[in-house]
């Protein structure tokens, strides 16, 4: 029963350090990498598709993504997806290429973009705090229902510390590196 609840407490706790990961993979720094239009929905035979899965994207240049759709009819669709994403990017096609050029950051810019890492990067050790908060509480329920010792809870929960203790490094790190990205021209 304790062994499940700290199963249970790890898995969780590494999905908010992956989702952590997945959020900063989308967000824009210096370098051109495929991550920043992976999660782009494009609208193929009338529903939404994620980007990658209706197109090749590839990394031309240190400032610059191509992505070579499919299908032909694709081009027009690919292009206003990017247009209307929340990255501020401005596609041109030549032919079925579309070519995607970065522009550079300002040190402004940069420096909004670390505040923004920093924020993500609270809110995921906050999660972390959440699921351990809620693994103490489940250990309380059963030693209240005298399925376990005060010793086994109070193990358990060293346990758990211990977990959410190298997830919160992890986030941490995860944040350094993408503060360096950001700030490294």
């Amino acid at each position: 029963m304790i062994e499940d609840i700290k199963k249970e407490t790890d898995k969780r706790m590494a999905k908010s350090v992956v989702a952590l990961g997945q959020t900063f993979k989308k967000m824009r720094t210096g370098r051109a990498h495929t991550g920043l239009l992976e999660h782009i929905s494009v609208s193929y035979y009338g529903s939404d598709t994620p980007l990658n899965q209706v197109a090749n994207i590839a990394v031309e240049d240190a400032r610059t993504l191509t992505v070579t759709p499919w299908e032909q009819p694709m081009v027009g669709a690919i292009e206003k997806a990017i247009m209307n994403s929340d990255l501020g990017l401005t596609p041109a096609s030549a032919g079925t290429v579309i070519r995607v050029p970065l522009p550079v950051l300002t040190e402004e810019r940069r420096r909004d973009l670390t505040k923004i890492v920093r924020q993500d990067a609270e809110n995921g050790r906050i999660a972390v705090r959440n699921i351990r908060r809620e693994a103490i509480h489940d250990l309380k329920d059963l030693l209240k229902e005298k399925e376990i010792s005060e010793d086994e809870e109070r193990r358990a929960e060293q346990d758990i510390q211990t977990v959410t203790d190298r997830h919160i490094a992890d986030i941490d790190d995860i944040s350094e590196k993408k503060q360096k990205e950001i700030m490294d021209f």
